[in-house]
């Protein structure tokens, strides 16, 4: 599914986008986010909801390399 992502440092600064567009994966993020329909987001940004899917998946791996430490006990401060 991440073939639909590229990072490329001559496109948006390196930044990961949707493949063969200049959309940020974190523009499509921000979308879900915010609760804007899939619909919404391709007309939008002229991606496919296979475009938003991989984005979102992008990031879920990001999140699940990532080490977390607790800064208080049970997470709370």
């Amino acid at each position: 599914m991440h073939d639909r992502i590229e990072i490329n440092a001559h496109i948006h600064h390196g930044k990961p986008v949707i493949k063969g567009t200049r959309v940020p994966v974190t523009r499509i993020l921000a979308e879900v986010a915010a609760g804007t329909s899939f619909e919404k987001i391709q007309e939008q940004y002229d991606v496919t909801a296979q475009d938003i899917r991989a984005a979102v998946s992008f990031a879920n791996d990001l999140v699940e390399q990532q080490a977390f430490i607790a800064t208080s006990p049970g997470g709370q401060e």
